[in-house]
Parts: structure tokens; sequence; C-alpha cells
């Protein structure tokens, strides 16, 4: 039950939902990253990491990094990475990362989740994050993931680069199709809120939902039990309207979005597959835990293609 103050906070002076989005998910760190044109033309550009980016692998690897720009509907110009880890890979992922964390501190988790599932990996930073233009709202973050989606499927499907000296280098193979039944749909924490939406709106090769919120209000007051007006990021009423297949992973410890959260946007989806419920993970170690790994395999390689 909601205590008298929570109630009169919730009723006698509602919050906006710019408000609580603020307070629950915004927090862009510092930027672990620049960008500078690699071309006159301001097409392809140079990703430099900084020292906090904790890179992990070497000059090499990082060649296969495609870095560049895009702007949203709403005029905020966005980061955006592609990270070709196989040259055989048959999806792409279009992850939405977490709070916290921009694209330079994403970048070796790119290469290593790429690799290890044999797909590329697209990534973008929400407005106000890394180098990305705007300030962080709900109503951007739309925006960001369906520029995201749009460069995705403009800029790599069935091309070939006039040259292919990437492909040699990284024994990679640069020509690309990609089609919306070749996406899937990544998000993670404050990321499952853009890629819900998104996903309500193109049916896509699948989605999952890592560490994912039923809305705003219910994060801050658990015992909520339906969405109102002044609610933010409503997944949970969206989640329904999925059609396509969907992976839900939640750590049943997470100390920042209650294992509850999983547990309902998991009931919502009509074409849910099996969750994967971590035993003892928080909200930020649920990828070290080996069934992690091992349950996104069996997904993109058995359950996928029954």
């Amino acid at each position: 039950m909601f205590s008298i103050s929570e109630l009169c906070c919730m009723f006698c002076c509602p919050p906006c939902p710019g408000p609580i989005a603020a307070k629950l998910a915004f927090q862009p760190p510092e930027p672990t990253y620049k960008l500078t044109p690699a071309d006159d033309a301001n097409v392809k550009y140079n990703l430099h990491l900084f020292e906090r980016a904790e890179w992990q692998y070497s000059e090499r690897d990082k060649s296969k990094v495609e870095s560049f720009f895009t702007r949203t509907s709403r005029g905020n110009l966005i980061t955006c990475i592609y990270v070709r880890c196989s040259r055989n890979a048959k999806y792409t992922l279009l992850f939405s990362h977490g709070n916290a964390v921009d694209l330079g501190q994403m970048s070796s988790f790119y290469i290593s989740l790429g690799t290890q599932l044999n797909c590329n990996i697209f990534g973008y930073d929400y407005s106000g994050y890394g180098m990305s233009g705007g300030k962080p709202s709900e109503k951007n973050l739309y925006a960001d993931i369906e520029a995201a989606w749009q460069a995705l499927r403009n800029r790599y499907n069935n091309q070939v680069p006039k040259t292919t000296a990437v492909s040699e280098q990284n024994d990679i193979d640069v020509r690309f199709n990609i089609s919306p039944e070749t996406i899937i749909l990544y998000g993670q924490s404050i990321g499952t809120v853009p890629t819900v939406d998104l996903a309500t709106k193109h049916e896509v090769g699948a989605v999952i939902l890592h560490s994912p919120l039923m809305s705003g209000l219910r994060v801050v007051f658990r015992n909520t039990k339906r969405t109102w007006f002044f609610d933010a990021f409503p997944s949970i009423d969206k989640v329904s309207k999925v059609k396509s297949p969907v992976l839900v992973i939640h750590g049943t410890d997470d100390e920042v979005i209650d294992f509850s959260h999983g547990i309902g946007i998991y009931e919502r989806c009509p074409k849910a597959v099996e969750p994967l419920w971590v035993e003892g993970a928080g909200h930020n170690d649920v990828e070290l835990h080996s069934q992690y790994f091992e349950r996104l395999k069996r997904f993109l390689s058995i359950e996928l293609v029954k």
C-alpha cells in the first residue's frame, strides 16, 4: 500500500513525465570518446577512446568500429557506431545501452558480445550522452532509436563499399544484407524503453529486454498497479503490441529495477520465449554469469531458426 505522503504526492501535486524520467534515468557520464572526421565529406569519423573507456582490445580491433552521426526527427545529431564482429553474421543487434554509460564505455563489450554470438552490433548514444547533441528526455529516446533504426537500414542494407581495405584487414565481409528480419533489438535497463517503443512500430527478427522496467512510477513506487497519466516510460502498456519473439533477462537481486518488473514485462509479451532469471544477479552484473551468454546463443542459434 502507498503511504499517506506518497498518495499526497501523486494526487495533490502529481509530477510530470519529464521530471520522473530525469530523476530515474538520465545520468550521462563525462564523455569517454570523441569523433574526428575521416573524410572531407564528414560521412565517416575516426573513433578516439579516452582512458575512461577502458578499451580491452588492440588498435587493429578498433578498425572494426565505424563511427558516424545521424540526425533525429527532433533535430539532434546523435553518435552511431557499427561494429563488424563477424564476416558471416546472420543478425545485427541494434543495442540500446543502460544509464550512466556511453558508446566509448560500451565499445569493448560490443566486440565481446558480437564475437561470442556471431553477430554485428549497431550502437548509438542517446541525446545528451557521449558526443550526441541535445538533452536527454523521454521523447528524445524514442526519436533517437528511430533515427538509429533508419541509419542502420539505409546506410548498410545491400551496400558494397568502394574499397575492401577494411575487409581485407579484418578478414570480415563488408557486404551487408540488413533487412528487418535480420535485426534484433537489444535494450538494457533504460534502453528497454526505446526498444519496446520501436518494436511496436516495426516487426523485427527478435527483441531482447535486459533488466526492463514496467514504467517509471512503478520503479519509484513498487506497489503501483496501473499507469497514471503522469507516468513516464510506460513499457508495460506497449509490450503487448510487440509481434516479434521476446527474450526477457533479469537478475533476481536487482537493486535498481526490481525483479518484479522483468516478470511483469514477460507476462505481457504475446510471443515471449523462456526467460532468463539469473539467480543472485543484480542490475549491473548479469553479463558476468555463464548462463547469460549460453541463453543468448540458444535463443539466436536454435529458437529463432525453428
